[in-house]
C-alpha cells in the first residue's frame, strides 16, 4: 500500500480491534502489498486489511471457518471475535489466530504434501461456490491481449505467456481427472510453519479444479510426496501457473514487492520451459 493508505489502514485495524475489546498498543507490519497484515499487541491478534472494493473477505472467512471445523490444517479466526467481517473507513478487517512461526527448520517437503493432502480431504466437504481456475487463466490472458495494461511486455514475451497459457490449459483439459474445491495458491508464502504444523492461509483465491492445479504451487520437492498426482498434468499446471504469476508481475496495477524484478526473473523460467517442455509453441 502507499504511505498513506497504509497509515489510514493501520489506524482502521487499530480502531476496529479496540471497538471489539482486543487493546492495540503496538503494530507490527507482517506483510504489505495489495494487502495489509499485521500484528496487533498486546492483544496479539492478527489483522488482514484490504480496500473496501474487496469483496473477498466474507467468503474467505467462512472457507476458513468451515475448515476448521472439519479439522484441516488452516490458521483460525481469532475465537475471541468470531468469523467477523468489519467494514470501517474504506476498508474491509479480518481478526485472526496469530501463530508464533517456527524458526529452527525449513517445513520438510513431505510434511507440506501430508498437509496440503489433509487441507483437500477437508475441502472436498465443503459446499461453496468458488470460480473454476480456468477463470483466473482467462484474467491472465486478458492482461495479456491489452497491451495498456501490460506495457513492459515485448512482443516475443508476450507471445510467450499467450502460448503458454493456451498450450498448457489445453492439457489440463484433457488429461485431468476429478476436480474439487482447491486452495488456489498454497505457494510457500500462504503455509506457516508453527508448533501446530503447517497451517494454510488466505482463502481469497478458493477455485475448482484438478489438486494437481495446487500442487504446481508448492515446491518442485513436494510433488515427489503426491504419488497420486498425474506426472503430465502436473507439467501442464505448472507451466501454467509460472506463466499466470509472471503476467500479473507485468501488470501496470501491480504493487507486490520487487514484482517487475521477480516478473524478469520468472519470464526467463517460462522461457526455459518452452525450450524443454514445449509449452510455448503454438498448437
Amino acid at each position: 500500500m502507499e504511505t498513506a493508505e497504509r497509515t489510514r489502514a493501520v489506524a482502521a485495524a487499530t480502531a476496529a480491534a479496540a471497538s471489539l475489546g482486543l487493546p492495540v498498543r503496538e503494530v507490527t507490519v507482517i506483510q504489505d502489498s495489495n494487502k495489509l497484515t499485521l500484528r496487533l499487541l498486546p492483544s496479539d491478534v492478527l489483522a488482514r486489511v484490504a480496500p473496501e472494493t474487496d469483496q473477498v473477505a466474507h467468503l474467505e472467512v467462512a472457507i476458513a471457518r468451515q475448515l476448521v471445523r472439519a479439522g484441516s490444517p488452516v490458521a483460525a479466526p481469532d475465537p475471541r471475535v468470531g468469523p467477523q467481517v468489519i467494514e470501517r473507513d474504506g476498508f474491509v478487517i479480518t481478526l485472526w489466530t496469530y501463530y508464533e512461526p517456527m524458526t529452527s527448520r525449513r517445513l520438510p517437503s513431505d510434511d507440506y504434501a501430508r498437509a496440503l493432502e489433509r487441507l483437500h480431504v477437508g475441502m472436498r466437504t465443503l459446499d461453496v461456490p468458488a470460480p473454476h481456475f480456468s477463470d483466473r487463466v482467462e484474467r491472465a490472458h486478458q492482461l495479456l491481449v491489452d497491451r495498456g495494461r501490460t506495457p513492459a511486455l515485448a512482443d516475443t514475451d508476450r507471445q510467450l505467456l499467450l502460448d503458454t497459457l493456451r498450450s498448457a490449459s489445453r492439457l489440463v483439459a484433457e488429461r485431468a481427472g476429478d476436480e474439487q474445491l482447491l486452495h488456489g495458491e498454497p505457494h510457500p508464502g500462504n503455509v506457516l510453519n508453527t508448533a501446530h504444523g503447517p497451517l494454510f492461509i488466505d482463502f481469497e483465491t478458493c477455485c475448482r479444479g484438478p489438486v494437481e492445479f495446487d500442487i504446481a504451487h508448492a515446491p518442485d520437492e513436494v510433488a515427489d510426496h503426491c504419488p497420486s498426482a498425474d506426472p503430465d498434468v502436473l507439467r501442464a499446471c505448472r507451466a501454467l501457473v509460472l506463466a499466470m504469476i509472471t503476467t500479473w508481475r507485468f501488470d501496470r496495477d501491480d504493487r507486490f514487492p520487487e514484482g517487475r524484478r521477480l516478473g524478469a526473473e520468472w519470464l526467463r523460467r517460462v522461457r526455459e520451459v518452452h525450450e524443454r517442455e514445449g509449452f510455448g509453441h503454438r498448437r
